[in-house]
């Protein structure tokens, strides 16, 4: 009998870290997230429409759009993040920062505790909705005054106090009064529901496995990184130039202001 129990405690303590692993992977963080996003762009009244998970092809493969809101004031391309810890970058950044302190006290040590830094780097957000938003209007070229706004929008517990952005970094308390910030009338409401339409007759979710989109993103990346480090804008084709700004130096495009790439390295 103890022999069975032993086991089954093995059994349990087994599917526990599994369950634990899976629970906790970026995958699964990330989705949790994007549900926590859509049950709030739920609460927007019903002149807003809310897609989610939208996959638009582009020049180098796809692009997944976490959320995206169509209305007469606009169109909300939305990149949702699930993180914890500080959060450091900056519109021109290639890759912020995550940094996660982990103070831990052990039984046999009461009276010490111990640190725990952890750090990590990431894609910029907000490149990615900026990105986001240049596919959503190449879809859209019928409405060309038709404003796109993107969006960084943080579901987890990260202190984004340290971000510096010229775009919408937000919290997800903030995500409804972002939204509804803009009540200037672009379209009108059967453009709407065109511009509805379009998006989602674009969308090719539903024939393309995330295992596919995650190489379209490998390869799109690996041509980037080949255009920057050749001195090539990976946007227009234009000349990277270093420039310095309020931040520091920096690089940006040649064909500025039409082009608004910008690299720090």
């Amino acid at each position: 009998m103890s022999s069975f129990l032993s086991i089954l405690l093995i059994v349990a303590i087994i599917g526990l870290t599994i369950f634990g692993w899976w629970y906790n992977s970026p995958r699964q963080k990330g989705k949790r997230g994007e549900t926590r996003i859509h049950d709030i762009l739920m609460q927007l009244p019903d002149e807003y429409h809310v897609m989610d998970d939208v996959m638009l092809k582009t020049t180098n493969g796809t692009t997944q759009i976490d959320h995206i809101v169509v209305s007469k004031y606009g169109v909300f391309a939305i990149e949702t993040k699930n993180y914890r810890g500080k959060i450091y970058g900056n519109d021109n950044s290639l890759e912020w920062k995550q940094i996660i302190v982990t103070k831990v006290t052990y039984p046999k040590k009461p009276w010490k505790t111990y640190t725990y830094v952890t750090k990590n780097q990431f894609y910029n957000p907000v490149k990615q909705a900026v990105g986001h938003m240049f596919r959503i209007k190449d879809n859209l070229k019928e409405w060309p005054y038709l404003k796109v706004i993107p969006i960084v929008v943080f579901a987890g517990n990260a202190d984004i106090s340290r971000v510096s952005s010229q775009n919408h970094v937000i919290y997800d308390t903030s995500l409804l009064s972002t939204i509804q910030a803009y009540q200037t009338s672009y379209i009108t409401d059967a453009d709407v529901k065109d511009v509805v339409a379009r998006l989602s007759s674009k969308n090719i979710r539903e024939i393309v496995d995330n295992k596919t989109h995650v190489r379209n993103v490998k390869e799109a990346k690996h041509k980037t990184d080949s255009k920057i480090a050749s001195g090539i804008c990976p946007q227009c084709g234009g000349t990277l130039v270093r420039r310095n700004g309020k931040y520091g130096s920096f690089y940006g495009c040649s064909n500025y202001p039409q082009c608004t790439f910008t690299l720090n390295r």
